[in-house]
């Protein structure tokens, strides 16, 4: 798509978002939005989603670009050492986060495609834990992360494989049956789904790695992808696909059973371009990341289009070609804003 043309198809979607704003606010405010004991002011955070005067469902918080912005600083020497090499801020700070994810702990593991790291923001212990390498084996293009208990899951897209380590880079085991490109990663009790973006279809395998079984093959059919890139599981074990180049978001079972379709592609709300991260909060809510739009778009069980959010730019709340996205039990909304060389943190404020 050429810039014209984006840049026609942005304004576009911006316009019937602003009219789809308007349409949904009684539904938003009486049936997705925050109750009256959970207000926020305007002004006092940042921007709110949807904008005054109905009640704000999600509000910005802030944004994560490196360790300081989460209140942990270098030690003294590694800040010597950068000052000597010229090199700490550029050694510390995100350059493009990529994937997202967050452990039961709520600890937020980012894989950076453009510093070709995996970094760990350990809340109760307040570090900043980040690896260049797993043993011997260096990421090329890390894209996807997950995390159970301490062992750590990356899937590198150009090493063709997923790698599982401990927090200290010990390398525990890899998988590489049925991969060629792996994309996105998501772990649900003792199983982890691998989405591969070239072979078109997703890889169950053992939390230890062993291969269970896969689902999809290429196509446009109900359980068929065209370059499949992110994969999220709700609370109920339901596994929700983004299949790019089809899109759409598809919802599996477990096994891998189709159970329906979320969007079709299109330019309007309730649409995609290149639909990339999805997340489900703990109130079933689906959340999809469109990098081409540079927005959020939030659906009820229903498939119902709830809310809308983003732009393109670099202030709060704007995005430019935004990918992983997660959701922590505390209803804290987690989005990377790559080419912002950034983690925007927003909050749903709709259930308290």
């Amino acid at each position: 798509m050429s810039p014209d043309r984006r840049q026609l198809h942005r304004r576009r979607f911006s316009w019937i978002c602003a009219c789809a704003t308007f349409a949904f606010g009684l539904l938003l405010a009486r049936g997705f939005g925050a109750p009256a004991s959970a207000k926020i002011e305007a002004g006092t955070r940042g921007p709110a989603w949807p904008p005054p005067p109905a009640d704000p469902c999600v509000v910005y918080v802030q944004s994560i670009t490196g360790p300081a912005d989460v209140g942990i600083k270098p030690a003294a020497l590694s800040r010597l050492a950068g000052w000597i090499t010229g090199s700490s801020r550029a050694a510390v700070s995100l350059n493009k986060p990529f994937g997202l994810a967050l452990d039961d702990a709520g600890n937020l593991l980012i894989t950076d495609t453009g510093a070709s790291t995996v970094c760990c923001l350990e809340r109760a212990e307040k570090k900043w834990l980040r690896w260049e390498q797993v043993g011997k084996t260096r990421f090329q293009s890390p894209v996807a992360v997950a995390r159970r208990r301490n062992t750590i899951f990356v899937a590198d897209s150009a090493l063709g494989k997923v790698l599982a380590f401990d927090l200290k880079g010990k390398l525990e085991f890899e998988i590489t049956r049925e991969l060629e490109r792996p994309s996105g990663l998501a772990i649900f009790g003792d199983k982890l789904f691998v989405a591969d973006s070239q072979l078109h279809h997703v890889v169950i395998c053992s939390a230890q790695g062993k291969f269970v079984s896969m689902f999809g093959r290429r196509g446009s059919a109900p359980g068929e992808f065209n370059f499949p890139t992110h994969v999220a599981v709700d609370a109920g074990g339901r596994v929700f696909v983004t299949d790019s180049l089809n899109c759409r978001v598809q919802v599996f079972d477990a096994t891998g059973q189709i159970e329906r379709v979320i969007g079709s592609s299109g330019d309007g709300p309730g649409h995609f371009s290149r639909p990339k991260g999805v997340a489900v909060d703990r109130y079933g809510h689906i959340y999809v990341v469109d990098a081409l739009f540079d927005n959020i778009q939030i659906f009820d069980d229903q498939n119902r289009l709830l809310l809308n959010w983003g732009e393109a730019g670099a202030e709060p709340g704007q995005f430019w070609l935004p990918n992983g996205i997660a959701i922590g039990h505390d209803n804290l909304i987690y989005v990377a804003d790559s080419y912002n060389h950034r983690v925007q943190v927003f909050k749903y404020t709709g259930k308290q």
